[in-house]
């Protein structure tokens, strides 16, 4: 089921222009050592509003719970760190008409949001401010109504709000991901395909586990998903719509040797299969099926990623006699190498902003993610291990999530593979959880565009 979320402006003051006013200046070349000291009070509700939501979402304070989402989210950005509610001085109902700015600079608060909840015929209306403390003055407040089971959805929309406000760039909270669950010993490992918020919850499972599956990727338009399954040990593509659970067979393709992705506008999907022997890059039109050969080089052509803008494509290749990265224009012309670092390149994926290729490398037994400009220079490693791959970006282009294995013993048991995610500084790595072992994440596009 598709779901809407109505968002009515209360009021909207000083919004523009956002680079000019945030209060933090995000800075992806280096670490945000000292995150912006920030108070997210409970959001409050009258009595028979709480405990009309409590009847019908069987929770107790569904203000505390929706500010806890908004803490979590932004406190992971590594950019803020929520001061602990055991200190504020002000009660919440009391803080979102008017806030004592005095008793939030005591506790060092640079910015403020507080809120209320309402349940109001059988729709939940939640509304919210952002404080300068500093300036002592409103920087931004918004209401949305919706279904009351949508209310962490809420939350994720109102830390992106506050997120774009105080950085100047749009943030990814509102959003899914798309991965492969692991369970079983590494020889016999069941893997199905599994969906959840980017924070973790809400999990659910979109294949029974009976086939192997393998890279799903996001269209960057929609919530369909495209992946790579195993049928009697053939390869087919696959089209899922996660809003309806319809799935359908894009097509055959023996030999595949790497996920399919989707165009920028979502009508085209392309991939690498071999034929005749050897490895090369395909797209396919997704509405009248024709297939369209890229390249045509007798080395191995795989892992292509299109510029957000669409004119070019991201592909390694072995035809400088390892494995590198390399750029040609979408129709295939003009193929330029751009990895020249020690070791071997794969699975480039280009930036949403389009200015980063982020990249797994192989250099002396240890497994990097890096990222580089579009031209290869500039190269940053961000984090090495015993095995990592597959990247994917955030949709505002600032975070990374990938996944990582670690060894098993010397009884081959102890095997795991989990979903980490790192931003563009280097810093913040963060596990994120999920049910089962986890590889191949994909981020969706923020849900609420």
């Amino acid at each position: 089921m598709k779901i809407k979320i109505k968002i009515f402006f209360i009021a909207l003051l000083i919004l523009f222009p956002f680079k000019s006013l945030a209060l933090i200046e995000v800075d992806i070349t280096r670490g945000n050592l000292s995150p912006l000291p920030l108070a997210v009070s409970p959001l409050s509700s009258d009595k028979d509003d709480q405990q009309a939501l409590q009847k019908e979402l069987d929770i107790k304070d569904l203000g505390l719970e929706i500010s806890k989402i908004v803490e979590n989210n932004l406190k992971k950005s590594g950019l803020f760190n929520p001061l602990n509610k055991d200190a504020f001085l002000q009660k919440p109902d009391i803080a979102h008409l008017k806030p004592r700015f005095e008793d939030w600079s005591l506790i060092k608060a640079q910015a403020l949001i507080t809120g209320k909840v309402n349940f109001e015929d059988d729709k939940l209306r939640v509304e919210f401010r952002l404080w300068d403390v500093l300036a002592g003055k409103e920087m931004l407040a918004l209401a949305f109504t919706t279904v009351p089971k949508n209310w962490r959805r809420v939350g994720h929309i109102i830390s992106d709000k506050v997120y774009e406000r105080l950085t100047g760039e749009k943030g990814y909270f509102d959003t899914r991901i798309i991965y492969v669950s692991e369970k079983g010993p590494k020889t016999q490992r069941i893997k199905k395909l599994a969906i959840m918020d980017q924070d973790g919850f809400n999990t659910k499972y979109l294949t029974l586990g009976n086939e192997l599956v393998l890279t799903p990727r996001f269209n960057p338009t929609n919530q369909m998903v495209t992946y790579l399954s195993y049928f009697k040990n053939l390869p087919r593509v696959y089209l899922l719509d996660i809003e309806t659970g319809m799935q359908e067979v894009v097509g055959d393709f023996p030999g595949m040797t790497f996920a399919p992705r989707f165009s920028p506008n979502g009508k085209k999907i392309i991939m690498s299969f071999a034929m005749d022997g050897n490895s090369d890059i395909y797209t396919m039109d997704l509405e009248n099926r024709i297939v369209e050969r890229i390249t045509n080089h007798p080395s191995i052509d795989t892992s292509p990623s299109y510029s957000p803008d669409g004119k070019y494509i991201a592909f390694n290749s072995d035809r400088s006699g390892y494995q590198q990265i390399y750029v040609m224009k979408s129709d295939g012309s003009k193929v330029k190498r751009i990895s020249f670092g020690k070791g071997l390149y794969g699975t480039p994926v280009w930036s949403p902003r389009g200015d980063l290729i982020a990249f797994t490398k192989l250099h002396k037994g240890k497994f990097y993610i890096g990222v580089m400009r579009t031209d290869g220079k500039g190269e940053r490693l961000l984090t090495e291990n015993y095995y990592q791959e597959a990247p994917s970006w955030s949709p505002n282009g600032r975070v990374l999530i990938f996944y990582r294995e670690t060894k098993t013993d010397s009884k081959g048991e102890g095997f795991s593979a989990k979903l980490w995610s790192i931003d563009l500084t280097g810093y913040n790595e963060r596990l994120v959880d999920t049910e089962t072992d986890a590889s191949d994440p994909s981020w969706s596009s923020l849900l609420s565009n």
